[in-house]
């Protein structure tokens, strides 16, 4: 299939499950940590975390054959400290920040542009919010071609390896939010 055979649109209460499946399989093949309550509440409740509230979005991306393969994600809740440093928390408040989550790919799928294009419609929802100061996000650099996707696309704000006993490993990344074509980026 080529990226052209996809289509990216809003999930509907009927693409829940189909999404929730293609997170799930992500947390537990990918991240290997499996669903972890703390982190992945949204996943078990997609409807009240992303489709309900006015200013948060879920992104699907469906097959020719009518199959959700892919899913992004955005809200307005920025890291939380702890367990993310400080700094970080202190940089991204939640409500003027938009969080970049839950972009998944199943592996079949992968290598087509489908992220890319999920991201591209997400920081599009965002522009259009008007409300958004900045985009962030963060990723397992363990998760196999994660990082160098996110590093195409943003800028490295932390790196926790770099940490004095490497933190929780996680590399968070402030993304350019385009505004009337101006990119909008805190340094």
């Amino acid at each position: 299939m080529r990226t052209t055979d996809y289509t990216i649109r809003t999930a509907t209460p009927g693409d829940v499950a189909p999404a929730r499946a293609v997170m799930l399989d992500t947390v537990y093949r990918d991240f290997r940590t499996g669903y972890v309550p703390r982190w992945h509440g949204d996943v078990i409740d997609p409807v009240g975390a992303y489709l309900t509230p006015a200013r948060h979005t879920l992104l699907v991306a469906v097959d020719a054959g009518g199959e959700v393969v892919a899913t992004g994600a955005l809200d307005s809740r920025g890291p939380a400290h702890p367990p993310n440093p400080a700094h970080v928390a202190e940089r991204y408040p939640s409500g003027v920040t938009a969080q970049l989550r839950r972009v998944y790919v199943r592996p079949e799928h992968r290598r087509r542009g489908l992220a890319r294009r999920l991201v591209d419609e997400l920081l599009a929802f965002a522009a259009r919010d008007g409300g958004y100061r900045a985009v962030y996000l963060h990723t397992d650099p363990a998760v196999e071609g994660a990082e160098p996707f996110w590093r195409s696309l943003a800028k490295v704000v932390h790196d926790e390896r770099e940490d004095a006993g490497g933190g929780q490993g996680i590399v968070h990344f402030d993304v350019p939010l385009v505004v009337s074509r101006v990119a909008v980026s805190r340094d």
